[in-house]
């Protein structure tokens, strides 16, 4: 037997069949990724797989096996030794998968001490065994941080150690690289790999990014409304995709290797976005069914067009004293009209920080920004998590009615008709005003930001990573809509991402950022085909491969460097 056999599962909530009539089989020591859009049903498979449904009133039928558990008979204690001891899991947001108030080593030790019943001082030493063991650097003393005190890489470590704390024969990971950058997303995938290699357990890898599928696992299995459409060796599968869906898919995924495409006629990525208004929803405007656009080369902006924000001698502190640091540190950079300025670089580098200042969110401890004078409305702001920046206690129209009422527009009537414009310009329908953010998906909430940031009439729109939790094709729509927004309007879009790929295809310049400074900065091919500074070729070098042996040459390249810089 296998270490997972689920033959004919479904998954049910109410009326809606998530999961219909799936079957497949993971060996021990396999490796197998879920692969599909958002709402494809992948996450509940994984959750079905631990009885993590049972007690919700789901739907649950057919059979799952996993480590010699029927997990629908499985009792309630039999789940328990099952979750953890045998099969663990690790979510896609680990800061909401760890508890705040618990020291990192003290949450390990706890689930350690749960399924061994070995003492305070043994669980305490495994602890800090498989948190040094997953490559967090003076393991003892990190195990007392708390998960604010980690980075977001360092936290998907601690839980990949929680989870490794009772040696599982099954590890299951929940788009364990979701919004990191792709340095530290190289560094999971590798570490996944290796405690494969090393252990013997099996993988399951749930993710919407194909790429990160191509050197992670054997097989792929590709989802679509519950089903499998697809399931095969990894190279079968995405070398010569025999479903319509899985070629959608694969040409959704932009290419950091490609030059930008044109997206003048509301098409980028092979999707289409030109009937979407008409649509009246995210859901209903998905991949069109047509061949990617053929890539062209697109000309930047010229220089000597029209600066509509421009930024000098740009320095942001945080901290007093001894404590202080340079969060941005001389930072100069322009932005015309109807460009498109990428800034990339890791967790920490100061692009976020870079992007709050060019809107007036925090003021330059140094520097200055042109126009000036704090919060600028002809600036606005769409952020990286569409569920926190809007208020979950306020329909979606009144929140985009925001910046009209803060410029003085009194006339209640105008403003409903302008939000009802404004909701049906990115795509959504006017009759959406009174609903709430939790009754849409997640692109659907990107697009009431980007409504909320055209409410103001910008001329910059800057981007704070706008597309880094949305699957390929989701991305897609939400990039199609900015450069169709980008053309119609004149507008000018500062984009915030470290996903190289998406940057390479918006972008006209871009501007690599380290430690709070610029080290390379100019027109997007010729800084991506001709990379100058080392720092911007160890970014591209970590970017995913479609292709599985380019991404297992990639892979056995880093290992070989952490090797030599170990011995050094």
């Amino acid at each position: 037997m296998g270490l997972v056999e689920v033959t004919g599962l479904t998954v049910g909530f109410g009326e809606l069949r998530a999961v219909d009539g799936l079957s497949f089989r993971l060996a021990r020591g396999a490796a197998l990724a879920l692969v599909g859009e958002s709402g494809s049903g992948k996450s509940t498979v994984a959750s079905a797989l631990l009885g993590l449904h049972r007690g919700t009133g789901a739907y649950v039928g057919g059979s799952v096996v996993v480590a010699g558990t029927d997990v629908q008979e499985a009792s309630d204690d039999e789940l328990r030794r099952l979750r953890g001891a045998r099969a663990a899991m690790v979510f896609q947001d680990p800061l909401s998968s760890l508890d705040p108030y618990y020291a990192i080593g003290d949450q390990i030790a706890e689930v350690y001490r749960v399924h061994t019943r070995a003492s305070r001082r043994a669980a305490r030493a495994r602890a800090v065994e498989v948190l040094d063991r997953v490559g967090i650097p003076d393991a003892v003393r990190r195990s007392r941080s708390r998960p604010h005190e980690f980075s977001g890489g360092m936290r998907q470590r601690a839980l990949i150690a929680m989870a490794l704390a009772c040696e599982p024969d099954l590890l299951i990971a929940d788009e364990p690289t979701t919004a990191l950058d792709v340095t530290v997303q190289a560094q999971i995938l590798d570490l996944l790999h290796t405690l494969r290699e090393e252990t013997g357990m099996g993988l399951l890898l749930v993710t919407h990014d194909v790429g990160v599928a191509a050197g992670s696992v054997d097989e792929i299995l590709v989802m679509r409304h519950g089903r499998v459409v697809e399931h095969g060796p990894v190279a079968t599968v995405l070398g010569a995709p025999a479903h319509p869906y899985t070629r959608e898919l694969l040409g959704a995924v932009p290419r950091v290797d490609a030059p930008r495409v044109d997206v003048s006629g509301g098409k980028v990525l092979g999707v289409d976005v030109s009937g979407a208004a008409a649509a009246g929803s995210a859901s209903s405007v998905g991949v069109s069914g047509a061949l990617p656009l053929t890539a062209k080369d697109t000309p930047p902006v010229a220089a000597t067009g029209e600066v509509v924000l421009e930024a000098v001698g740009l320095r942001r502190e945080f901290g007093r004293g001894k404590r202080a640091f340079a969060a941005v540190d001389d930072v100069s950079l322009t932005v015309h009209r109807g460009e498109t300025l990428g800034i990339v670089g890791e967790s920490g580098s100061g692009k976020t920080t870079l992007g709050r200042m060019l809107v007036g969110l925090l003021e330059p401890t140094a520097g200055r920004i042109s126009p000036g004078g704090g919060v600028r409305p002809d600036v606005q702001m769409v952020f990286q998590d569409p569920v926190s920046s809007l208020n979950p206690r306020r329909s979606v129209g009144e929140s985009i009615a925001d910046p009209l009422r803060a410029r003085g527009e009194r006339d209640e009537g105008g403003i409903r008709e302008r939000v009802r414009e404004l909701l049906e310009r990115v795509g959504l329908e006017g009759a959406h005003y009174d609903r709430y953010p939790h009754e849409f998906s997640g692109g659907q909430r990107q697009r009431v930001g980007i409504a909320r940031a055209l409410a103001a009439d910008p001329r910059v729109i800057v981007c704070d990573e706008p597309v880094s939790a949305l699957d390929v094709t989701t991305q897609a729509q939400v990039v199609a809509l900015l450069g169709e927004l980008r053309r119609e309007l004149g507008l000018a879009l500062v984009f915030v991402a470290h996903d190289l790929a998406v940057v390479r295809q918006v972008s006209d310049r871009v501007a690599v950022m380290r430690g709070g400074r610029i080290v390379e900065y100019g027109p997007v091919d010729e800084v991506y085909e001709s990379p100058r500074n080392p720092y911007t070729r160890q970014l591209l070098a970590a970017v995913p491969a479609l292709d599985p042996a380019v991404a297992a040459a990639r892979r056995a390249t880093r290992r070989a460097a952490r090797q030599q810089l170990a011995a050094v």
